[in-house]
């Protein structure tokens, strides 16, 4: 059935793709490095607003800035207006981080993608865009 055979190839890659990824990117995570690209592209964000992204509680949202707040991958201020709202922003180091990761992501993703011909690549786009109603 075409379905048990994609759901094992699928299993498969994202694996293999995970596994790989973490390795290379240590001792940043991927869901660290997912938060620092979004942060980068919306900061700075309150950390309630990362919710809407993640699917995570306030709750591990909280632990997984605290440990990249450690890490000095972000920075957490107070608000000048009102000290109850805490802004978080990416740290220089959080930046370049962002940028070794994504490098790291797109090599791995551009080796598996050049197992195939170029026409081939665009028509797994396609195809992928399809099955996930994009």
């Amino acid at each position: 059935m075409v379905s048990e055979e994609f759901t094992r190839l699928w299993t498969k890659l994202t694996r293999d793709w995970k596994m790989s990824l973490e390795e290379q990117l240590a001792p940043l995570t991927e869901g660290q490095l997912n938060v620092l690209e979004l942060m980068l592209q919306h900061e700075p964000m309150k950390p309630s607003d990362l919710l809407q992204y993640l699917s995570t509680t306030p709750a591990a949202i909280t632990t997984l800035l605290d440990r990249m707040e450690r890490n000095e991958l972000v920075i957490r201020t107070r608000d000048d207006n009102d000290r109850r709202i805490v802004w978080v922003s990416v740290s220089d180091k959080g930046r370049s981080e962002a940028e070794r990761g994504s490098a790291i992501r797109a090599t791995l993703i551009g080796e598996s993608l050049d197992r195939i011909s170029s026409h081939n690549q665009q028509l797994l786009v396609y195809l992928l865009g399809k099955v996930a109603n994009a």
